[in-house]
Parts: structure tokens; sequence; C-alpha cells
């Protein structure tokens, strides 16, 4: 894959040696996102932040990963807040936003609205996220969090076992991860959900066609000897109605004791957040805050070091990050 200059649309485009190249950079970034040392290696460049869906992890990320590059960041938030709202295409918005930014970041509401968007642009767009279609750089740091957990049981992704619980229909998460998971050998995916929340058909096709093994359920039940346990919330925001949505909220409730019952001591347990916290839901129990293997914030750590390498490699400087390094004065953290 030729990095430089191509918008990310899709886990589609990647094959294994491109994922690795990704990870060997983000590997790289390390110094800088704990703050260790900084590079000025995007020193007047521009990143356009376009989130026309509600985004707190994902946006703030994007930015951070730029300005740890040493670039600017020029935000546009929610539908209403841009000229989208008065008609304008997104073709006429990809034009007229591309002259003001070197790269652009986008998440939108529709699915094939980003691909859309890059039609028009003049630079290159990652995509944070289309509706219920793809979020490929959710999918990289996922799986880059699978390998760093893995390797710390002396595991690697190939031969692994995924558990994937909760909204498999609409999490657009597990959806770009299974892709990229066909990618390596030997994985078993136990798929756990409602039946009317069940992975898409083309994503089984995917599994079952890439020669993997796979298990679909609605109970959360038995011992899992699971190595990945990667949870969803319900995506409400996907539903016709809330009392739609509200008939699957907490159906799968992940606490220290579900834990202890179905699951490995050593069951690493991700989730792309935010998780439902709210009572009637609890999908992730803070009685699981302090579990070793509760991976969640390792997670949206390890999605500024892959941003900042996808930032990198499509603006083409991955190789010259360290000749900007600069000494950090005013804090190094341990």
């Amino acid at each position: 894959m030729n990095f430089t200059g191509s918008h990310i649309l899709s886990v589609n485009q990647f094959d294994r040696e491109a994922i690795e190249q990704v990870f060997q950079v983000a590997d790289r970034m390390l110094p800088y996102a704990k703050r260790q040392k900084r590079t000025t290696v995007l020193n007047g460049a521009i990143l356009g932040n376009l989130f026309f869906e509600p985004s707190t992890r994902t946006r703030v990320s994007f930015g951070t990963a730029f300005n740890l590059l040493g670039g600017e960041v020029r935000e546009t938030t929610g539908l209403s807040n841009s000229a989208l709202a008065k008609g304008e295409s997104l073709y006429d918005t990809a034009r007229v936003l591309s002259g003001y930014s070197d790269i652009i970041a986008m998440r939108h509401p529709d699915a094939g609205s980003v691909a859309e968007f890059a039609e028009g642009s003049r630079i290159p767009v990652i995509n944070g996220g289309d509706g219920a279609n793809e979020h490929p750089t959710q999918a990289l740091l996922d799986l880059y969090t699978i390998q760093k957990e893995l390797h710390a049981h002396g595991s690697t992704i190939d031969g692994m076992h995924i558990a994937m619980i909760g909204d498999l229909k609409h999490g657009r998460t597990v959806h770009s991860l299974s892709k990229l998971m066909c990618l390596f050998n030997n994985i078993r995916f136990t798929l756990i959900s409602p039946k009317e929340l069940a992975m898409p058909t083309a994503i089984i096709n995917a599994i079952e066609n890439s020669g993997h093994q796979y298990t679909i359920t609605e109970q959360l039940a038995g011992s899992l000897d699971a190595d990945i346990c990667y949870q969803t919330r319900i995506q409400e925001e996907r539903f016709s109605s809330q009392d739609e949505a509200n008939l699957y909220r907490g159906r799968f409730r992940l606490n220290h004791q579900v834990y202890t019952k179905h699951f490995q001591s050593k069951t690493v347990i991700m989730h792309p957040l935010p998780r439902d916290s709210r009572a009637e839901a609890n999908e992730l129990d803070n009685d699981l805050n302090l579990n070793p293997n509760l991976a969640i914030f390792r997670q949206t750590d390890n999605g500024v070091l892959v941003r900042m390498a996808l930032f990198a490699l499509t603006l083409g400087v991955e190789n010259i990050v360290s000749k900007f390094d600069q000494n950090v004065h005013w804090h190094v953290n341990s």
C-alpha cells in the first residue's frame, strides 16, 4: 500500500504488510505521546477535523495526534454548524475545506459519506466513522491493542480466540475489526448478540471465506477460553426509536462475577467506548476498573499512536520524524 497522499477510507485498503507498517510506525511514536520528546515534523501543516456526528475520543484523539507531530488543528463539529445544513453538497464542502487544510479527518452519520466527500477533496481524507459502515482507524487501534496485549501473554493474533458481545449489527467497530482480522490465520470468533442484532451476513461471509472458525450464539454461557472479550454498547443512535433500543439495553452486562464465571483469568477486556454506565445498561461494570486485564484505556492511548502513524505515513514524513526532535522542558512522564 502506498500511503503517501492517499485517502484512508476503509479497512479493505489494507493488507497484512500495510497493517504491520502502521504498527511499526506507531511504536516509534510512543516517546512523543508520552511527552518524553516532541517533534515539529508537521510544523505549518493544518488538520481539518470535521466531525458532523457526536464524538469525544475520536475527535480529540485525531487532534492530539496531529498536535503531537507539530501540526495545527481546525475543527468543525455538528451538521447544524456547517454549510451542509444549508444544503451544500459534500463535494462542494470538500472542494472548499480541502483548500484550507493539508489533511482532513472526518466523521459523518451517513454510510459512504466520507468516501463521497473524498471524491471532491484535493488533499488526503481519513475516515473517522461513517454511520454504521466503517471505522478504520478504530479497527487499527483495536488490532494494535490486541497485538500488544497478547504479546504480554506470550501469544499472537494468529491462532487467537475473540468473543464479540453486544450490538454486532450496528457496531461499525466490530465490522471493521473483523475484516482486518480476516487477514490473519486460524482465528476463532464467538459472536454473542440477540438475533436481531447479529453480525451482518457480509461480515460472516468474510470470516468464513478467510478460513476462520466462528460460533454464533444469543447467550453468554459456559466457560469461554477467549483471549479477548470485545464488548460493544447498544448503538441507540442507529435505532428507529429509543424504545426499540431499550429492548436490548443491559442484555449483556459484564461485571466481575460474569467475567470470572465465563472467561479465563488472563482474558483481555476491550470496548471501543463510550461504555454505557447508566443503571439500566451498566454494560461494563465499574467493579472491573482495577482488573489488570481491562484494556479499554490502553486502547484509547493506543489510538493516539495509531493516528499519529497514519498522519505521518499519509503525509510522507514517517522516516524523518526524529530529525525534528526537541526536548520537553515542562514535563516528562515516567
